[in-house]
């Protein structure tokens, strides 16, 4: 049942235009072994809007929200409706991204071989390969009913927290007008957004650009404040929200975090294509979702927070950034300080600002030309993709290495020292996941805490045997898998053999958890999955000899694992491995994800 949103503390990121978060995808490679890719771990790396909640132990819940935006810079607006007067700073996209790969969920297909496979030819394979594994002027005054808080600048953003006479005639029309009068762009924001928010006595705080910023600066926020638990006020996401809208969540506290009040996914591993897992993952967790009426999480990873210390920022990057961090060193040299800087650190969010305020460029140089090619500025040369960073003068009319460094402190180490000591400072860590659409947006997740439940595992290792004989190629022959939930699947060639066509449900099980006791199961789909599955199994034979070298064995899937930070999977019985090399393969995200915090009674939702 929905939530008396009265006393509750909540904390909203609107914008006026979508946000999209959009990588490139690199070549992947393994490591071939027998004439086939055994063994494959891969990271699964949802492209969603990511948010990382603490529960602190002074009575506050902290949230670094990665904003991820594409437009005119000008008409970037950011509102978050908060208790009193946050505290206000910035984080690195670098730190989430750590954390991800850190705790993606992992799907490993151990693969053994039985008998003697023909060798492929290679020239008519049909190119399938089996695969195992300070503010603006105007920001401090009210006026109408409305008085500003506080106000500031962080990183590339101005801000300013206003608060709404409760005696206006209608206080979130007076918010929007105050907002467009002061120069935030909140065309799209009508005061039906905000209107419940102000009624239960919050204060708005306001973000947008520095007028000398564009959309390419945008980083993470980081915001502290008064409340008991973590909630996404997700309805305000409706309005501009994409279909399917992939949200990531870590939550850190005293013990397992659950989404109180929506229903917790158990994913149905045979859904899941174990040769790819990328390649459907998502969609695997969009149909758990419908089947929970868009309301369910997956919680994809539980466990003690001391697993990823040191994840966004290392004792190694530490005690380095000590050894560079002396000015005297470096007085004679001022290039070498900056390459050595960018070097070690140039992956962090932070430079462009540490390049304005520091480094005095050429006229004609614009910052973002120094940061595509720092060596290409300072000699003239039109670098190219051979260019490199190269190399800088010694010294640079009016650099200070002083000031450098103590930009560099401010604007690119700290923010990650800082999202580094929140995770560090809590001893669990919950990431969930989950994909919704604007229909299913009805409801503000609220996150509880529950010390009787156990670990979850982001690891995912299924078993599978190859049956050969020298009638079929390894890429033709039947096969047998033993999934983690202890399904066994037949197929052949290299092609996951079940989908959602064959009736199967994406959701083993859909429970209710509570913030005590083990839950309760609202849906279990196993007996009907073994049936569907046994079904289908009896329509596979294992035999070799009865393979029909017709079908599309040799069309099946890559394998190769495709996530940055894939770590290589464990030892097969033929003894081999792949790797994955790759980076997240990205796509266009929905709008403005609404974060926030609950101040309530804590009561069991059935």
């Amino acid at each position: 049942m929905p939530l008396n949103i009265r006393n509750r503390l909540a904390i909203c990121a609107m914008t006026a235009c979508a946000f999209a978060g959009i990588t490139a995808a690199a070549p992947q490679t393994a490591e071939a072994c027998g004439g086939f890719f055994c063994n494959s771990q891969q990271p699964v790396n949802q492209q969603a809007e990511r948010i990382i909640f603490s529960q602190n132990t002074d009575g506050t819940v902290s949230a670094v929200v990665q904003i991820m935006y594409q437009g005119p810079a000008s008409e970037f607006a950011w509102l978050l409706p908060v208790s009193g007067s946050p505290e206000v700073s910035v984080s690195s996209n670098a730190a989430f991204q750590r954390l991800q790969n850190a705790t993606a969920p992992t799907y490993r297909l151990n693969t053994t071989i039985e008998g003697d496979c023909a060798q492929p030819d290679w020239d008519n394979a049909g190119g399938g390969v089996d695969a195992g594994t300070s503010a603006d002027a105007g920001a401090g005054g009210g006026g109408g009913g409305v008085t500003v808080v506080n106000q500031g600048a962080v990183g590339p953003y101005n801000y300013t927290t206003i608060s709404v006479d409760s005696g206006t005639s209608d206080p979130a029309q007076a918010a929007i007008d105050w907002l467009t009068q002061n120069n935030y762009d909140v065309t799209n924001i009508g005061a039906d957004l905000i209107r419940p928010y102000l009624e239960d006595g919050m204060n708005i705080i306001a973000f947008k650009l520095t007028k000398s910023k564009d959309a390419g600066d945008i980083r993470p926020v980081k915001l502290t404040y008064p409340a008991e638990l973590p909630m996404i006020p997700i309805k305000l996401t409706a309005v501009a929200a994409n279909d399917d809208m992939g949200v990531l969540v870590w939550v850190l506290g005293e013990s397992r975090a659950i989404a109180s009040n929506y229903r917790s996914l158990v994913l149905n591993d045979a859904l899941i294509n174990w040769f790819n897992p990328t390649s459907n993952y998502d969609d695997v967790v969009t149909q758990a979702a419908n089947e929970a009426n868009g309301q369910g999480f997956v919680t994809e990873y539980a466990d003690g927070a001391t697993n990823v210390d040191g994840v966004i920022f290392s004792d190694g990057e530490f005690v380095n950034w000590s050894n560079i961090n002396d000015p005297s060193q470096w007085q004679d040299d001022h290039g070498e300080l900056i390459m050595e800087v960018l070097r070690s650190y140039g992956t962090f969010d932070g430079f462009n600002l540490v390049v304005d305020e520091t480094v005095p460029l050429p006229s004609g140089s614009t910052t973002q030309d120094f940061l595509n090619c720092p060596s290409c500025v300072f000699n003239g040369s039109s670098g190219g993709s051979d260019a490199g960073f190269g190399t800088l003068p010694a010294q640079i009319d009016g650099f200070s290495p002083d000031a450098f460094l103590s930009a560099v402190e401010e604007h690119v180490i700290t923010p990650m020292q800082e999202t580094e000591a929140l995770v560090d400072s809590r001893p669990y860590i919950t990431r969930m996941y989950t994909t919704m659409s604007a229909g299913d947006m009805t409801l503000d997740p609220v996150f509880d805490f529950n010390d009787t439940l156990g670990n979850v595992s982001n690891q995912h290792v299924a078993d599978r045997t190859i049956y050969c004989s020298q009638a079929v190629t390894v890429r033709e022959a039947p096969w047998k898998a033993v999934l983690p939930s202890g399904e066994e699947v037949h197929g052949q060639g290299a092609s996951w053999p079940l989908s959602a066509d064959d009736g199967l449900p994406a959701n083993r099980q859909v429970r209710q958890e509570h913030n005590t006791g083990s839950g309760d199961t609202i849906e279990d789909n196993t007996d009907s999955i073994a049936t569907t599955i046994a079904e289908h199994n009896a329509t596979v034979s294992l035999d070799p000899g009865e393979v029909d070298n017709g079908g599309d064995a040799a069309g099946g899937d890559v394998g190769a694992a495709s996530d940055a930070g894939a770590g290589a999977g464990g030892d097969s019985d033929s003894g081999c491995s792949a790797t994955g090399t790759g980076v997240p393969v990205g796509g266009a995200l929905a709008v403005a994800l609404l974060l926030g915090v609950a101040r309530l009674r804590r009561r069991e939702v059935g």
